[in-house]
């Protein structure tokens, strides 16, 4: 496997990062200081940590994989991470589903959306990571 290679596929765009923090932020704000309803008892409460999820998951997406010693546990770790942020968002997304009112929610849901679109941006970059661990794969060196 080429480790320069791999490490070249494992940067990430810049401005995806940036418009997903952003979103990110906006819905934070919005979950925590927004004029949410639902009458379901503790909905807030689990959107709030949903919401706080989803950026942990964000920001071990872009983190640096650069102290993970071997090119193919770096490339299952960029894997891994967009899998673990794809459901945290999802699981974000149902919980926000059970919210019924108030003067931001569409707001709310406008910045999931906008999230969920940043996070597309990054199939092409997971799709090379898979052709490089399925190359490896049927090259033989599993």
């Amino acid at each position: 496997m080429d480790e320069q290679a791999v490490d070249e596929s494992l940067v990430l765009d810049g401005e995806c990062e940036r418009t997903a923090r952003a979103s990110w932020l906006a819905l934070l704000d919005l979950a925590v200081w927004g004029d949410l309803k639902s009458a379901g008892l503790g909905t807030l409460p689990k959107v709030r940590r949903r919401a706080l999820d989803a950026g942990e998951r964000l920001r071990s997406m872009f983190a640096p994989r650069d102290w993970i010693p071997h090119p193919r546990e770096r490339l299952k770790n960029a894997l891994a991470s967009l899998s673990n942020l794809r459901r945290s968002l999802e699981e974000l997304e149902r919980a926000t589903a059970q919210l019924d009112g108030g003067e931001d929610l569409d707001r709310f849901r406008g910045r999931c959306a906008e999230l969920r679109n940043a996070l597309e941006q990054l199939t092409p970059a997971a799709e090379r990571w898979a052709a490089f661990l399925d190359s490896q794969y049927h090259d033989g060196r599993e």
